[in-house]
């Protein structure tokens, strides 16, 4: 199944979630804010929301610093 993860295309399983995609991408979640289609994914949702065919998905990563 094809969605668009940070202007990519990339195959995904069915039944991928967003923690499932961000772990499979090497990140932390606890770094990763997701929107998908448009919308912020709220944290508690990370492990339940199912991705689908075509969506479009915006991984985006917060570095600290000093």
């Amino acid at each position: 199944m094809k969605i668009t993860c940070n202007g990519e295309i990339k195959n995904i399983d069915p039944g991928t979630t967003p923690v499932t995609l961000i772990q499979d991408l090497d990140l932390n979640p606890d770094t990763v804010v997701v929107e998908c289609d448009g919308r912020i994914v709220k944290r508690e949702e990370y492990d339940t929301l199912i991705l689908t065919e075509g969506n479009i998905i915006e991984l985006v990563r917060f570095v600290g610093g000093g």
